[in-house]
């Protein structure tokens, strides 16, 4: 009747340990070390289980990949920024200023005369300047991110992953077109002529892991299967976003079209022929006899032996050699110069009178490149371009 007058347990509890107390002492130790057993005793809501620690190694890696993420977002705000600027230079709209352009600002604002191209002044986007890394792949406890990673090449296979899921999807998609008597436009059909796959190098730096060429095989043969699917114009983007364009480097330059004399005589004439300070054009006759004549005189024009032979290169390579008469008219510069300015343009005019064959050995043995490497001006300070005073100590 006592207990019931009691309405919190906790007070029951406390009531009875004192009357066990009183009555009972030797009992009342053994409850009171058992209770505080239970007291101590932690509970599953309650425990808070210790944070790992990150090993000295696991931490220099996670702060070496955010160091690499930083510095390539400070890198690519001062790309925008400088590209922003450059465009408001040159009277343009910033939004809209390519890489080409920028490439022709930067030509057109800091000439140089060095031939090599790495050697010039250029403005690139941090990706294409800097090596590119691989991001943070674990996180604080060790977990890889990828969950290809324990495939040693995660990001190949995961390439060749999705190239087969969309080939699972196609093959659904087609068994569904089949089954309603439908049959795959052939006007959508992707042609691959005027493609190739991605070279081996330029995938490696795509994925950024190394390619076996027993893996790249692989790869190119798993494409041309998947280019081959009736559907695979559903996934055009993604099969282009792995090939590259062949443009042919010979429709760029445009021949031009021959005149005749009123003897019948084919002629053309290439104006702005340069080489250094020199400059001049050159006519080109056929048929003719092989007759060569520089500024009124013959090939003797040039003294040394290494200009006459500049000068007749082009026509020994086509063998046009005695079935054109060349005439050209240079000034400025010096032998050298003006032998180079007169190769440039027989090799010009050649192409009106040999066939597309030719013309593309031509462009890879470099004759219809222009050469415009220029003298480097002496330096302020400088004994010359590159060449130092000599130093005396005293």
């Amino acid at each position: 009747m006592f207990l019931s007058r009691i309405k919190n347990t906790s007070t029951a509890l406390k009531y009875c340990a004192s009357i066990i107390n009183s009555n009972f002492p030797h009992v009342s130790q053994a409850v009171h070390l058992n209770t505080e057993a239970q007291e101590n005793k932690p509970t599953e809501q309650n425990t808070i289980l210790p944070k790992k620690e990150i090993s000295k190694a696991m931490k220099a890696y996670l702060e070496r990949a955010q160091e690499h993420s930083e510095f390539m977002k400070d890198k690519t705000i001062e790309f925008q920024i400088g590209k922003r600027h450059l465009a408001n230079m040159m009277g343009e709209n910033p939004d809209t200023f390519t890489q080409e352009d920028i490439d022709n600002a930067i030509q057109y604002l800091f000439p140089s005369g060095l031939f090599d191209p790495k050697a010039r002044p250029r403005m690139r986007a941090p990706e294409e300047i800097y090596p590119q890394r691989k991001a943070a792949e674990f996180d604080e406890t060790g977990r890889p991110y990828h969950f290809m990673f324990y495939c040693g090449k995660p990001n190949l296979y995961k390439l060749l992953y999705d190239i087969v899921e969309h080939m699972n999807e196609l093959e659904k998609f087609e068994d569904k077109m089949t089954r309603k008597n439908l049959q795959p436009d052939p006007n959508l059909e992707i042609d691959m002529n005027g493609y190739k796959w991605l070279d081996k190098e330029i995938l490696e730096k795509k994925l950024v892991e190394t390619v076996t060429d027993k893996e790249y095989e692989y790869f190119v043969t798993t494409m041309q299967r998947f280019v081959k699917m009736p559907y695979s114009y559903r996934v055009k983007d993604f099969i282009l976003s792995y090939s590259q364009s062949l443009m042919s480097q010979t429709r760029s330059l445009e021949i031009p079209t021959l005149q005749y004399e009123e003897d019948g005589r084919a002629f053309i004439t290439t104006y702005e022929c340069l080489r250094k300070r020199a400059r001049g054009h050159v006519t080109l006759r056929s048929p003719g006899t092989g007759k060569i004549t520089i500024n009124g005189e013959d090939i003797r024009y040039f003294a040394d032996l290494q200009n006459r032979e500049q000068l007749l290169f082009p026509l020994l390579f086509t063998e046009m050699e005695g079935k054109v008469d060349v005439e050209a008219h240079v000034e400025g510069g010096g032998p050298s110069g003006q032998a180079g300015a007169v190769r440039w343009g027989i090799a010009q005019g050649l192409r009106c009178f040999v066939d597309e064959e030719v013309i593309e050995k031509m462009r890879l043995a470099g004759l219809l490149t222009r050469d415009y490497r220029t003298r480097e001006r002496k330096k302020p300070g400088q004994a010359g371009a590159r060449k130092k005073f000599t130093w005396k100590k005293r």
